[in-house]
């Protein structure tokens, strides 16, 4: 503690020797360095004041946009109404003009209230629009997949949606529902790949007994390959009044139901590969 209350003890010397070096163009660290200063709140001290120099300010990508929204406000638009020019969020405007003086109420609650609702639409469709690259940058990054990793992610698939065999009611048999097409195009492909032909799987439709049936099975016949009139009966869900459902309408097709029948041994083959697949993740790297 003596040792660091000498080092300073001639402050104002220090002090402008760093404001030099300062005005000269250097960084902190640079002064830092410079001058042998290992406490921050001394650095703070010395270049109490004193701007950085331009070349270590960070380019700011929304600086065109800040000035335009702080040209703005001085011309007395309000928040909502610059974030519909803007297309920015209004925690960034508020931050960007909060030192600028308030503009006086021009416009009724209702007027307000409509470029409020465009200012949240357009926020929506900026988040949107973000939520639609981003699925979209992920997607690009899979490419083609080989045999295996269709393999291995049939797998995980089936464990996840599939029905399991248990100790204590042996069901060693593929047999899976979902009401997702991408996923029973998946599976599809994944008994492609086991080599199961489409003759020795049996698939029935679940779904309320209040949508149309018909449709649902012409969707999912489109979806499979597999011509509806092959389909077993559809197994029809009691529909009560009082659950509030929100899978109704045109678009509600129910789930699919796929077994494959005389597949214990490729049951077993799943089963073997998942718990291949835990092992490989959890044991440990040499």
């Amino acid at each position: 503690m003596a040792h660091a209350q000498h080092k300073y003890a001639d402050f104002e010397g220090l002090r402008e020797r760093a404001v030099a070096l300062r005005r000269a163009g250097l960084s902190r660290r640079q002064i830092r360095d410079r001058l042998h200063i290992d406490n921050n709140d001394i650095l703070n001290r010395l270049l109490d004041g004193e701007p950085a120099p331009d070349w270590t300010k960070r380019p700011n990508a929304k600086d065109d946009l800040r000035d335009r929204a702080r040209e703005l406000r001085l011309q007395g638009w309000t928040y909502d109404r610059i974030q519909v020019e803007l297309g920015c969020s209004k925690s960034s405007i508020s931050l960007w003009v909060r030192d600028l003086p308030r503009p006086e109420r021009k416009r009724s609650g209702e007027e307000a209230a409509a470029i409020a609702r465009r200012g949240w639409e357009a926020t929506l469709r900026s988040r949107e629009e973000e939520r639609r690259r981003t699925k979209a940058a992920a997607g690009e990054t899979v490419g083609d997949l080989s045999d295996r990793e269709v393999f291995l992610a049939g797998v995980v698939l089936y464990w996840a949606e599939g029905a399991k065999d248990k100790s204590y009611s042996r069901r060693e048999r593929l047999q899976f529902i979902n009401s997702d097409p991408n996923v029973i195009r998946l599976f599809l492909r994944w008994l492609d790949l086991l080599e199961v032909e489409r003759e020795r799987l049996t698939l029935r439709v679940s779904i309320h007994e209040s949508a149309n049936v018909e449709a649902a099975e012409k969707f999912w016949a489109d979806v499979t390959g597999v011509d509806a009139t092959s389909f077993s009966r559809a197994t029809l869900k009691k529909h009560h009044p009082r659950t509030a459902r929100k899978n109704t309408g045109e678009a509600y097709r129910g789930c699919l139901m796929i077994y494959v029948r005389q597949s214990a041994e490729l049951y077993r083959r799943m089963e073997g590969a998942w718990y291949g697949i835990v092992g490989g993740v959890t044991r440990r790297p040499d």
